[in-house]
């Protein structure tokens, strides 16, 4: 599966941004769809995951409560709805699918990544 995240851009603190992650092919229902981010020198980090149906869903405590992550099985997307947003929120946000709902990096397939920055 191929996946094309967006939506990306430039918010002052406790604003909004909502990404979207599109995948290609007949199969999207069968991933577990999550978000890492990646800030310059540091590691790539978990930030949410939706499980297959949409049912569960599981947070990095940093994003709990201020971030939501959702799922259209019909649209083939995945997006993250991001508010009350924080200058430490900024970083290259990427997509990724797996059929094993995990909060590990070891996703099978990625996306290319969007950048989000927040000015304080």
């Amino acid at each position: 599966v191929q996946l094309q995240a967006s939506g990306g851009g430039l918010v002052q603190a406790g604003g909004s941004l909502r990404l979207s992650c599109a995948a290609s092919g007949r199969t999207f229902s069968r991933y577990a769809m999550g978000w890492f981010r990646q800030a310059p020198g540091k590691e790539r980090e978990f930030v949410a995951v939706v499980s297959q149906s949409g049912s569960r869903t599981v947070y990095a405590d940093s994003v709990k409560d201020r971030f939501t992550i959702s799922r259209d099985n019909a649209k083939n997307t995945v997006y993250l709805q991001m508010n009350n947003l924080k200058p430490e929120d900024t970083a290259v946000y990427y997509c990724a699918g797996d059929e094993v709902l995990t909060t590990s990096p070891k996703y099978d397939y990625w996306g290319q990544g969007t950048q989000v920055t927040v000015s304080s």
